[in-house]
């Protein structure tokens, strides 16, 4: 991915070779008011987003406004990554956050197996259906993971079993191996689960961080 000097005699000690093209200050700045006046009414919603995409699209590099933008965006695509390379933390969050993304993505396309996940039909309103089924299913199997693990998480304690922090962190909402997609399930619509209110699963949690003040009842 490039990375942009600000100035063509600046040289960097150690990561020089990582920059290989110079940023136009001087586009921006001849620019600047038109590029804040099309954010000032993005933010006013006077404008949307994909409508100024799709104009400043249009001949883009024939369009100075267009080339104003892109110039900007390659300054702050620079700093993030500059500030990506030397912040540790940053970057395991942003490893953890995708991985999560990653991992929903998977779980979503294997709960969606009919015609190996895709969509054989070019009808937006069919297409949209699919998706949303889906999501809707890979929401249903999430919240029974979750009170599953939550009950079963629950039982340990009041059996005695220390239950740590690490061992929940390392636990996923996106499981599915328990599951059998070509199996048959019969639907017991009168048979409720028992409740899990939001009280019990702080007095949960609580009980994980802090097990020697908190008990479970």
């Amino acid at each position: 991915m490039r990375r942009y000097r600000p100035d063509k005699y600046v040289t960097y000690r150690n990561i020089d070779a990582l920059f290989k093209e110079t940023i136009d200050w001087d586009l921006i700045e001849i620019h600047w008011q038109d590029l804040m006046q099309v954010v000032l009414s993005i933010k006013a919603g006077k404008l949307l987003p994909s409508a100024i995409l799709c104009r400043l699209n249009t001949h883009s590099h024939k369009n100075r406004l267009y080339l104003a933008f892109q110039e900007l965006g390659r300054v702050i695509r620079t700093l993030f990554l500059l500030r990506y390379i030397s912040d540790r933390p940053m970057r395991e969050g942003i490893t953890a956050e995708t991985n999560k993304v990653e991992s929903y993505n998977g779980f979503s396309q294997w709960l969606s197996f009919g015609n190996n996940g895709k969509v054989l039909d070019d009808d937006p309103v069919e297409m949209e259906k699919h998706v949303k089924f889906n999501q809707l299913v890979a929401n249903c199997v999430m919240f029974q993971n979750v009170l599953d693990m939550s009950q079963a998480i629950r039982e340990l304690i009041e059996e005695g079993y220390p239950v740590k922090v690490p061992t929940v962190q390392g636990l996923s909402a996106y499981q599915h191996e328990h599951l059998l997609r070509y199996g048959e399930y019969e639907v017991d619509l009168g048979d409720i689960p028992p409740p899990m209110t939001e009280e019990a699963l702080s007095t949960i949690f609580e009980h994980i961080l802090h097990p020697e003040l908190v008990p479970v009842a």
